[in-house]
């Protein structure tokens, strides 16, 4: 199964049972974080990494493995 590399707003609406807005809110904050450590951000999207570590303290490998 091939793991996505980037989430949208609505892929995080689904897993976190949020609305699509509330979704570009945290998308918004998460990509703050990732410019002021350095790295690339696209607009309306997060590194799927990212987004599991900062919110569910776990790499991706772990949430694969739930």
């Amino acid at each position: 199964m091939m793991t996505r590399q980037v989430l949208t707003a609505k892929d995080i609406s689904e897993i976190c049972n949020i609305s699509e807005s509330k979704s570009y809110q945290v998308i918004r904050q998460l990509n703050e974080e990732l410019k002021k450590a350095g790295y690339l951000t696209f607009r309306g999207r997060v590194s799927s990494a990212f987004f599991y570590e900062k919110m569910y303290g776990m790499r991706e490998k772990d949430h694969e493995s739930s």
